[in-house]
This record gives structure tokens, sequence and C-alpha cells, in this order.
């Protein structure tokens, strides 16, 4: 994988990655919250106009975009596990932005899958 292919990965993984964070800090922002029929509406329209979810939907479309051609040049065999790198960027962010745990056993899967993600990239 060439420098420019693995930018686009990276560039992808990480708007996805930036999507999953914005989009829990708008739920923040907003509260806990049911859907009803009676509260379709509004709650539709509070979680439309939050700005955290606008941004973090923002990165989302940009993200496929960039991963569209990032799949053009890169196998998806071995793209695709790339997005794994989300879950160890989502998980250390969370931890320190939004105070969620990091216990011994996240950290070990993190480690799996930091080690799964070297070997794919290495084939």
């Amino acid at each position: 994988m060439n420098a420019i292919s693995f930018g686009l990965v990276l560039t992808g993984v990480l708007l996805n990655a930036a999507a999953q964070l914005l989009l829990k800090a708008g739920t923040n922002v907003v509260g806990h919250f049911e859907f009803h029929l009676d509260n379709l509406i509004s709650v539709g329209f509070r979680l439309a106009l939050e700005p955290h979810i606008l941004g973090g939907l923002a990165c989302y479309v940009v993200s496929v975009v960039v991963w569209i051609m990032a799949l053009s040049r890169v196998p998806v065999s071995i793209a695709y596990p790339m997005l794994s790198i989300g879950y160890v960027i989502n998980a250390f962010v969370a931890w320190q932005w939004f105070g969620e745990a990091l216990a011994t056993q996240k950290l070990l899967g993190i480690g799996f899958i930091v080690v799964g993600v070297l070997l794919v990239a290495r084939s």
C-alpha cells in the first residue's frame, strides 16, 4: 500500500471515528430520549438541529467519498479490517472526553485489535 492509499484509508477511518464521537457528544447534549409517536417530531427536530450530530453526519458523508477513493486503490480485504483502528481511537477519546471506563479487559481487546490490524497491513 503506497502513501496515498494509506492516507485515504486512514482519513476514512479517522472521519468515521470522528462521526461516532460527534454523534455521542450530540446525544449527550440532547439527553436520553425515547421515540414515540407523540414526540417523534419534537425529538427528531432536536436531533436534526444539534450541531454535534450535524457534524457527525457531515463526517460520515465525507468519509464515504474518501472510502470509495480508498477502495479504488486498496483491496477490500486489507482496507476493511483497517476500520478497526476506529475502535481503538474511539475507546481512548471516549475515555478522555466522556469519562468512559477503560478496564483491563477492554485494553486487552484493544491490544488484540492493534495486533490484528498490523498483521493484515503487513500481508
